[in-house]
């Protein structure tokens, strides 16, 4: 039993040994020349102005849930394409094809709500 997950147990121990491996040989061998300019944050070129601690609006984390939201939609929808035609053969397409549907509907009418409130407009 234990040999069916030996190929996957394998595979944990060496992305576990190789990141491992890795950081350990980077700071053994790596430069060690810090200075404040090397020590400082940087971002896009820009030269860092404020704190660090600033608070995001909530538009923000919205419109992150909203494409996640979104994204697993189109996770989902995949897949069910790629079968679909074999639950026609099988005599479950109808079934199979108004449940996708359902599916949809919901998440068009979330969708429809969030525009309504006025989630997707950016401030």
């Amino acid at each position: 039993m234990l040999g069916a997950y030996l190929p996957i147990i394998l595979l944990v121990v060496v992305a576990v040994g190789f990141g491992l491996v890795s950081i350990t040989l980077s700071t053994l061998i790596g430069p060690k020349k810090p200075s404040l300019v090397k020590m400082s944050p940087y971002e896009c070129g820009c030269e860092p102005v404020g704190s660090a601690r600033e608070r995001f609006s909530i538009k923000f984390y919205i419109i992150a849930m909203l494409f996640i939201l979104f994204d697993i939609e189109a996770v989902f929808l995949y897949p069910w394409a790629v079968v679909f035609k074999k639950f026609i053969a099988s005599g479950f397409g109808t079934f199979v094809f108004v449940e996708m549907m359902v599916f949809i509907v919901i998440l068009f009418v979330g969708y429809i709500y969030v525009w309504k409130k006025g989630a997707l407009e950016w401030e």
